[in-house]
C-alpha cells in the first residue's frame, strides 16, 4: 500500500483544478456520514508493504495537523502487471519504495482510497477509510501528490456499505480485495464479495477440522500430564508442594542422611555431585531421568547397615535338623564352617558350593544356613545366562540400564551382609554379551569383591562380608578358575531308609496340613510309603516323591468332599430375639430360605437365643451334629412334636412373641437340612491299593536276576540324578578261525566303548593265564552289551565290569551271587579310584546286593558314609584285577559247559 498526499496539499494544484478542489470538498462533506462506505486495505501487514519514505511521513504529519487532514491510499501492482522494464525487475535489490514520481505512479493501481489520518505515532500511521478515488494526474514527484476523481454510487448505500465490509473481513489475497474495489457496480461487487466471504468460510471450516483433528490426537496421558503441571504449579504458588527436582533431592538427602556416619566417604561424594547436577538439570530432559534413577539405587543401598550374626553352634544344629533329616556330613561340616566364624568373629572364607543331584535340598540347605546365621537370605539363578550385564549390571548410557544382581540384592535385603545363594551355577551359558563365568570370579573372590565394581554404579562396593553359597548338579560342568575358588560339599543322595523318615515327618505332615486334611480322616501306611519310594520315585532326591504324595493327598481330598466331609470352620447361624420384633412379625433368622440353608457347610452350630414363650424358657443350646440334636433333652412344653395349636398361639399382653409355625419349622430345618452327621469312614492307603491314587508302577525292580547267568555281571554306575545299577551282558556271536571280534552296543559314549576295548585285551592275557588251552577269544565274535539302550551311558567306571563278563563267557562260569562292582582297569590290570562312592552304594542297597567291590583308592570315601549307609554290606576294596577274580569266580563255582 503507497501513501499519496491530497490535492488540496500542494495550491497550485487546487487552483488550477477546481475539480480536483471539489474531490477534497466532497472528502470533507462525507467525513461525517460516508465513514463506512470507503474500501479497506488487506488485514494482514507484512513488513514489505509498509513504506518508510522520511518525506512521505513528513507530509502526511503536516496534512494531520490541518483541518483536512486526509490521504489517498493506493495498492502497489504486482512486477507482472507493469509493461516497463523497471528497475525492480532488472534489480532485484532494490524494492518499490526506492521509485519516484512517474515511476512509482506506473505501480500504483488506479483506483484507490480516499482514507482519513486519524493518527500518527512515530513511524506508524493509521488511516479510516472514506471513498473512492480515482488517479488522474501527477501533480509533484517528491513525495508524490496527484489529482483524483471521487467515484459516486447511485444505489442504495447499505448494499455498497455489505459489500466493502465483506471485502474487509476476508483475509484473501489482496489483489481480490482491489478487484472489489474497483469494482463500481454494487451488484457484481456484491458477487465478488460473496464469493470472498465463502472461500473465507472454508477456510474456517478446515481449520476447524484440523484442530479438531490435533486435539483428537491427545491421549489422555497427554492430558493428565498437562493437568498434573498445572496442579503442581498451583500448589507450588501456594506453598503446599515444592518443584520435583527439590522434592527429589530432599528425599535422597533424608535417605543418605540416617546412614551418612557408615557411609564411605567416597560414596557421599559422588552423592553430593549428583544432587548439584541435578539442581541444573532441566526436569523434562533425558539427563535429568538418568541422574534421578543413579541417585535413588545410590541412596537406597545399605550403605554400612550389617544384621547381627549369630554363631550358636546348638541353635544351628537344631534348625538344620529341623529342616532336614539325614545329610550328617553335610550339616557337620557346616557346623564346622559356623564354628571358625565364632572364633574368628566374621564367617567369611571359601565359598561354598552345594553339589548333588536334583532335589536332595541344596537350596533349602542354604536357607537353613541363613537362618542359623540370622543372616538375610537372597537367591537367583545363574542357569542358561548368558549376559555379563546380569552380574555387572548396564552402562548408564543405555536405555533402561539396570544395576547387576548383587546390587538387587543388596536393595532387596537392606543389609550388606546377607547370604547369597547363586543357584545352578553349572549350567552358566556363554553368549555374544561376555562370559558370566569370568565376571563371577570378581563376585565370589574374597580377595577382589572387596572392591566390586559394578557398570551401572561406578563405584567400588564392599561385598566382603557377603556369604555365597552355590549349588550344582555335576561339579565337572563348573570352569576351573571358579571351581577353583569353592569348597566342595557334595549331597550324594537319600537312601530308603531316610527317604521313608523324610516323607512321614516332612513331606506328607506338610502335604496333608496344605490340602486341609485331619490326621484323623487319613492314614497312609509305611507300606504304601515304600512302595512309593522303590517303585514309583527311585531318584536320589526327594522332589518327585513329594510330587507324589500331594497326588495321593488331592485325590484323598476329593474322596473326602464327596462323602460329604468339610473341614471349615463353624459358622453360627443365631435365632433373633423374639422380643425385639414387632408385635405379629414372625421370628427373623440369617437362614431365609431353603436355598440360603442348602448352600450352608454341614458343620454349622446354632445357636438359639433364650426367649420368653407363654410355655416355658428355652436355654442357650450349641446343636453341632445331629446326633447331639437327637440327643438333646428338650425343656418341657417345648418339643420336636408340638401341635399345630401350641404353635400358632397368639402373642400374650406382656408383648412377647409365642412360638409360632415359622420359628418350629426354621428349627426342623436347620436340624435335618444344615446339620448332618460328620462321621465318616477313615481313607486308609496302602501297597494294595497305591496304584488307585498314583496309577500302575513306573519302576520295575532293578534286580532282575536271583542270580546272574553266565556271561552277565552287575556294575553300579553314577549320573546327574543318583546312583544306579546296570548289567553288562556279553554274549557269543559266532565261532571261527580269527573270527576273534567285539561289538558293542546300548548307548554307550567314547570313553566306555575303549574300556570294552581294553576289557577285551585283558581278557585275552588272563585267560591264556588262567587256562592257556582255551582258544575262546582267538575263534569267538563278541557281542557286549548294556541294557537300558535309549539312556546314554559313559563313564570311566565300567572296565572292571566288562571284563569280568567276558571272562564269565569265556569260562562259563558263573559270577558270585548278589555280587555288584566298580572300577576301571588298565591294560596292565591296575584298578583305578572312581567317584560316586556313595550314590553307587545307595543304589546296590536298593537293589539288594550284598557285596560291593570298589577300587582301594576309594576306601576313604566308603569309610567317611553314615553307620546307616554301610549297615549290612560287605565291601572288599583292590588294587589288582586278580583280587577282582579271586571274588567273582570263587573255587567253589559252578561251571557251565562254553
Amino acid at each position: 500500500m503507497y501513501f499519496a498526499s491530497g490535492s488540496d496539499s500542494s495550491g497550485s494544484a487546487a487552483d488550477s483544478d477546481s475539480e480536483a478542489s471539489s474531490a477534497a470538498g466532497a472528502g470533507e462533506e462525507e467525513s461525517e456520514g460516508n465513514r463506512s462506505s470507503s474500501a479497506v486495505a488487506p488485514a494482514i501487514i507484512r513488513p514489505e508493504d509498509c513504506h518508510t519514505d522520511p518525506k512521505l511521513l513528513k507530509a502526511l504529519v503536516e496534512n494531520h495537523k490541518r483541518s483536512f487532514p486526509y490521504a489517498g491510499a493506493f495498492l502497489v501492482k504486482n512486477e507482472e502487471d507493469t509493461d516497463s522494464n523497471t528497475v525492480t525487475r532488472s534489480d532485484p535489490k532494490k524494492s518499490i519504495h526506492g521509485l519516484k514520481g512517474k515511476e512509482l505512479l506506473k505501480h500504483l493501481h488506479e483506483i484507490g482510497t480516499l482514507a482519513k489520518i486519524t493518527s500518527i505515532q512515530g513511524d506508524q500511521v493509521l488511516l479510516l477509510g472514506h471513498c473512492r478515488l480515482r488517479i488522474t494526474e501527477m501533480v509533484e514527484e517528491d513525495p508524490l501528490t496527484v489529482k483524483v476523481d471521487h467515484l459516486k454510487h447511485m444505489v442504495d448505500f447499505n448494499y455498497q456499505r455489505l459489500a466493502d465490509f465483506g471485502a474487509a473481513i476476508s483475509v484473501t489475497n489482496k489483489l481480490l480485495c482491489q478487484g472489489v474495489l474497483e469494482e463500481l457496480d454494487v451488484s457484481k461487487r456484491l458477487m465478488l464479495t460473496l464469493e470472498l466471504v465463502k472461500r473465507e468460510l472454508e477456510i474456517t471450516k478446515l481449520q476447524q477440522s484440523i484442530a479438531k483433528a490435533i486435539e483428537e490426537k491427545i491421549t489422555g496421558e497427554q492430558r493428565r500430564y498437562l493437568l498434573n503441571e498445572q496442579l503442581k504449579a498451583i500448589k507450588k504458588e501456594l506453598g503446599l508442594e515444592t518443584d520435583d527436582k527439590t522434592a527429589l533431592s530432599e528425599k535422597f538427602r533424608k535417605r543418605i542422611e540416617s546412614r551418612k556416619e557408615k557411609c564411605p566417604s567416597h560414596i557421599l561424594q559422588v552423592i553430593e555431585e549428583e544432587l548439584t547436577k541435578l539442581q541444573l538439570l532441566e526436569a523434562s530432559s533425558s539427563e535429568f531421568s538418568v541422574t534421578s534413577n543413579y541417585l535413588d539405587w545410590l541412596t537406597v543401598l545399605p550403605w554400612g547397615d550389617y544384621s547381627d550374626e549369630n554363631f550358636d553352634v546348638l541353635r544351628a544344629q537344631r534348625i538344620l535338623d529341623e529342616d532336614h533329616y539325614g545329610l550328617t556330613d553335610v550339616k557337620e561340616r557346616i557346623l564346622e564352617f559356623i564354628a571358625v566364624g565364632k572364633l574368628r568373629g566374621s564367617s567369611q572364607g571359601k565359598i561354598i558350593c552345594l553339589c548333588g543331584p536334583p532335589g536332595v535340598g541344596k537350596t533349602s540347605i542354604g536357607r537353613s544356613v541363613a537362618r542359623a546365621l540370622n543372616r538375610k537370605f537372597y537367591r537367583f539363578s545363574v542357569g542358561g545366562l548368558s549376559d555379563i550385564a546380569e552380574i555387572k549390571g548396564h552402562r548408564r548410557t543405555y536405555v533402561g540400564a539396570m544395576p547387576g544382581k548383587m546390587v538387587q540384592c543388596l536393595k532387596s535385603v537392606g543389609t550388606s551382609n546377607p547370604l547369597v545363594l547363586i543357584d545352578e551355577i553349572d549350567k552358566l551359558g556363554r553368549g555374544y554379551s561376555g562370559d558370566p563365568a569370568s565376571a563371577l570370579l570378581e563376585l565370589l573372590d574374597p580377595e577382589q569383591n572387596a572392591n566390586f565394581l559394578d557398570h551401572y554404579l561406578d563405584v567400588p562396593i564392599d561385598l566382603s562380608k557377603v556369604l555365597f553359597v552355590c549349588t550344582a548338579n555335576v561339579i565337572e560342568m563348573i570352569p576351573g578358575p571358579l571351581l577353583d575358588r569353592m569348597e566342595i560339599i557334595t549331597i550324594a543322595g537319600y537312601i530308603t531308609d531316610e527317604k521313608m523318615h523324610i516323607a512321614r515327618d516332612y513331606l506328607e505332615k506338610n502335604t496333608r496340613e496344605a490340602c486341609g486334611i485331619m490326621p484323623e480322616q487319613v492314614e497312609v501306611t509305611d507300606s504304601a510309603l515304600l512302595a512309593l519310594i522303590e517303585n514309583y520315585c527311585r531318584e536320589a532326591g526327594v522332589r518327585n516323591l513329594q510330587k507324589q504324595i500331594e497326588k495321593v493327598y488331592r485325590k484323598i481330598a476329593l474322596q473326602l468332599v464327596r462323602q460329604g466331609v468339610s473341614n471349615e470352620p463353624a459358622r453360627e447361624i443365631t435365632l433373633v430375639e423374639p422380643s425385639e420384633q414387632p408385635t405379629g412379625v414372625s421370628i427373623a433368622t440369617e437362614v431365609e430360605n431353603k436355598s440360603q440353608r442348602d448352600s450352608l457347610a454341614e458343620d454349622v452350630s446354632v445357636h438359639v437365643i433364650p426367649t420368653d414363650f407363654s410355655c416355658e424358657k428355652i436355654n442357650v443350646v450349641s446343636l453341632t451334629t445331629k446326633s447331639e440334636v437327637d440327643h438333646y433333652e428338650h425343656p418341657k412344653g417345648v418339643s420336636k412334636e408340638t401341635s399345630a395349636d401350641d404353635k400358632a398361639t397368639p402373642t400374650n399382653t406382656s408383648g412377647k412373641m409365642e412360638a409360632n409355625e415359622h420359628t418350629e419349622e426354621v428349627m426342623e430345618a436347620l436340624v435335618d437340612e444344615a446339620l448332618v452327621d460328620k462321621t465318616v469312614e477313615k481313607v486308609v492307603v496302602d501297597a494294595s491299593n497305591l496304584d488307585n491314587f498314583v496309577g500302575k508302577a513306573v519302576f520295575q525292580p532293578e534286580r532282575i536276576y536271583d542270580q546272574t547267568p553266565v556271561g552277565v555281571v552287575m556294575g553300579l554306575a553314577w549320573n546327574a540324578m543318583g546312583g544306579s545299577t546296570l548289567y553288562i551282558e556279553t554274549a557269543k556271536v559266532e565261532d571261527g578261525e580269527k573270527k576273534g571280534a567285539l561289538v558293542v552296543t546300548g548307548q554307550l559314549g567314547d570313553v566306555m566303548k575303549e574300556s570294552a576295548q581294553i576289557a577285551h585285551t585283558i581278557c585275552r592275557s588272563i585267560l591264556h593265564e588262567k587256562e592257556p588251552n582255551n582258544t575262546f577269544f582267538t575263534k569267538s565274535k563278541l557281542h557286549l552289551h548294556v541294557p537300558a539302550g535309549a539312556t546314554p551311558k559313559d563313564g570311566p567306571s565300567a572296565g572292571c565290569t566288562m571284563v569280568t563278563s567276558m571272562l564269565s563267557l569265556a569260562m562259563g562260569k558263573l559270577v558270585k551271587k548278589d555280587l555288584a562292582m566298580t572300577g576301571e582297569v588298565t591294560l596292565t590290570g591296575r584298578i583305578l579310584p572312581i567317584g560316586g562312592v556313595k550314590e553307587k552304594t545307595i543304589a546296590a542297597r536298593r537293589s539288594g546286593i550284598k557285596t560291593i567291590i570298589f577300587p582301594a583308592a576309594n576306601r576313604r570315601d566308603f569309610d567317611e558314609l553314615a553307620p546307616n549307609v554301610k549297615e549290612g554290606l560287605e565291601v572288599h576294596f583292590v588294587d589288582k584285577y586278580s583280587e577282582i577274580y579271586d571274588l567273582a569266580f570263587p573255587s567253589d563255582s559252578q561251571a557251565l559247559a562254553s
